[in-house]
């Protein structure tokens, strides 16, 4: 009974990651949009407004200031300029990475917490407290983002290389090349980097998305305010999209900057952790960089969240019987 968890919630959770990766690598864009370009790594300590000015007397700032950051982009711009620069199939830069991705993050924490479900449901009742949703997410969540982090940092990279300078783009093949090449040259440990930052937005976006499904979903039915069949799964899976779209983006923001970061060697890194690139991020841009690519992380996780639930209950009703 235990494995079928895993399986349904792997089939479900490639489905929809292939489906809405376009959406997912727009965000990854959106969110290095604004970011000090690589040769101001080396200055990075020095305050914002001179990070432009590598060169320049330190009293110049005063009489040139710092050139404002390039405009906002909006997700459908983004789009469109890929397409224009890069081609079409440049949308799905990475898909490999999303494949192996999905394969060991989703099919873990969709195995663990159907698992834990199993285990803390109220047999009288067969209810599980909103409380035991969410920490049963939080394991499941934690989990399974450690043992995906290599394909995820492969992913953000090879969906990120479009945007850098043709000189400097890492041009993996695919997930297994990434990954090779990243073993190589950074060593094994790059693989985790970022990883408690992967951990921390699993165990959110597991929480937020698993848990609030399951409770919408209850609701609808206890309510009779819908049938349990496609509107309800529908319906359930877009709230349950955007709530996790709210809790995990400050996160996923932050995840995907130190992830992407170029070390150069003999050099400190822009970011000497999540922390550092939290508040260099607040500090440079504003608090609400943090919900930079919100709009795709929202059009992202309400499709995503949609095609995996109820890709996810139809797999089960074609599986019941085994």
């Amino acid at each position: 009974m235990g494995v079928k968890g895993f399986v349904e919630g792997g089939i479900a959770s490639i489905i929809a990651g292939c489906s809405t990766h376009p959406l997912d690598l727009i965000k990854v864009r959106m969110q290095l949009q604004g970011e000090t370009p690589a040769p101001a790594a080396a200055v990075q300590n020095l305050r914002p407004a001179l990070a432009f000015h590598s060169g320049t007397h330190a009293t110049t700032h005063i009489h040139v200031p710092a050139p404002p950051p390039p405009p906002r982009v909006g997700p459908v711009a983004v789009g469109v300029k890929i397409i224009q620069q890069e081609g079409v199939a440049a949308l799905f830069s990475g898909v490999s990475a999303t494949v192996l991705r999905q394969t060991l993050y989703s099919t873990t924490r969709m195995g663990l917490y159907d698992m834990l479900k199993q285990k803390w449901t109220d047999p009288d009742t067969n209810n599980m407290p909103l409380s035991r949703k969410i920490v049963a997410g939080l394991i499941a969540g934690g989990i399974g983002a450690a043992v995906g982090n290599p394909a995820d940092v492969a992913m953000v990279r090879m969906q990120a290389d479009g945007r850098l300078p043709l000189a400097q783009r890492r041009n993996y093949k695919s997930v297994v090349d990434a990954i090779t090449q990243m073993s190589k040259s950074e060593g094994i440990t790059s693989l985790w980097r970022g990883s408690s930052l992967t951990v921390n937005r699993a165990m959110l976006v597991t929480a937020s998305q698993l848990a609030s499904y399951d409770q919408f979903k209850e609701t609808i039915l206890e309510k009779g305010l819908m049938k349990d069949g496609l509107g309800t799964h529908v319906t359930a899976s877009f709230a349950a999209g955007f709530v996790a779209a709210v809790a995990s983006n400050p996160v996923d923001v932050i995840k995907t900057r130190v992830m992407n970061m170029r070390v150069e060697p003999g050099m400190a890194p822009p970011y000497s952790g999540a922390l550092d690139c939290a508040m260099k991020t607040i500090k440079a841009e504003g608090p609400m960089a943090l919900y930079k690519g919100f709009i795709p992380t929202i059009s992202r996780q309400g499709p995503f969240t949609i095609v995996l639930f109820v890709t996810l209950e139809q797999v089960r009703k074609l599986l019941k019987d085994y």
